[in-house]
């Protein structure tokens, strides 16, 4: 869908220090620029633009960020909603495309109360500026799917890392870069997506399954980079992802919103083990006894 190429890594010098001596060399570093995503709304003649959110990101599937964030946060129901999205003409110095626009059906509404909010998002932060916990508590569509349950083997979730690394091109160059990865529950990758912000791979991933009408996510196994903090299970439950696994550690608040989403969540997956931090009754994780 995205046309516009852009680079996600950049070389730049370092001093490099080992023991007592120094060497000047070149370094590959994880870009991070802003991005703005505004949205336009309204009957024809009174068209509307709002300007949505400001978010600190990786260069690269731009507009599947855009059309995930604002699915990921309720402002739209489906991609239906959506006419068109396209960058807008370069409107910086340094000529830079960094601002999205997303063009909305005219019959259609925006719920505008989270835009209320006057986003602004860092690469480490995904709800900052949000007024208040209660604020984020998005309603998913998929909230009472009636959800298949899930035979996972443990074998599968022991191979899911070191499957997301070897497609993780941007950290194998740059080592600083976090990827959300969509796996079937027999462990084959489907999706990736990478960037500096975790809440932004995360987006980039959701809008990009939105556009392909994959929507909603309960037959698949959604892995986290780093931790799973409680924006990114908020974006998963809109999505309908059941079971979500993260290589880091869960929040408490992550854990008590699983719980609250009947979303399976574990942590600290490595080739030989993990944690389980809410087990959904629709999950079943073959050969885990407990002891």
């Amino acid at each position: 869908m995205e046309r516009l190429e852009l680079i996600s890594v950049k070389h730049m010098p370092v001093k490099k220090v080992k023991g007592f001596t120094s060497s000047q060399l070149s370094d590959m570093l994880s870009v991070e620029e802003p991005l703005e995503i505004r949205i336009g709304y309204g009957p024809e003649k009174q068209r509307m633009q709002k300007n949505i959110s400001v978010t600190m990101r990786t260069p690269g599937n731009d507009l599947e960020l855009a059309v995930g964030f604002l699915f990921a946060e309720g402002i739209i129901s489906s991609y239906k909603d959506v006419v068109d999205v396209y960058h807008t003409d370069m409107e910086c110095s340094s000529n830079k495309k960094n601002i999205i626009q997303v063009e909305l059906r005219e019959n259609f509404t925006p719920y505008l109360v989270q835009a209320d909010r006057n986003f602004y998002t860092t690469s480490s932060c995904g709800v900052c500026g949000k007024g208040s916990i209660q604020s984020i508590r998005t309603v998913s569509p998929f909230c009472d799917l009636d959800k298949a349950t899930l035979n996972v083997g443990i074998d599968v979730l022991y191979q899911l890392v070191a499957k997301l690394k070897e497609f993780q091109s941007d950290f194998e160059a740059t080592g600083g870069i976090h990827a959300s990865g969509l796996f079937t529950i027999y462990g084959d990758l489907i999706d990736l997506r990478e960037d500096v912000g975790r809440h932004n791979a995360l987006d980039k991933l959701i809008g990009n399954a939105l556009i392909s009408n994959l929507l909603p996510l309960d037959q698949h196994i959604l892995l986290l980079s780093g931790r799973a903090s409680f924006e990114l299970i908020q974006k998963a439950a809109m999505a309908g992802v059941s079971i979500v696994a993260a290589i880091g550690a869960p929040s408490s608040l992550a854990v008590e919103l699983a719980m609250e989403f009947d979303i399976t969540l574990l942590g600290f997956l490595k080739e030989n083990r993990f944690n389980i931090y809410n087990l959904s009754d629709r999950t079943l994780i073959q050969t885990a006894y407990e002891t």
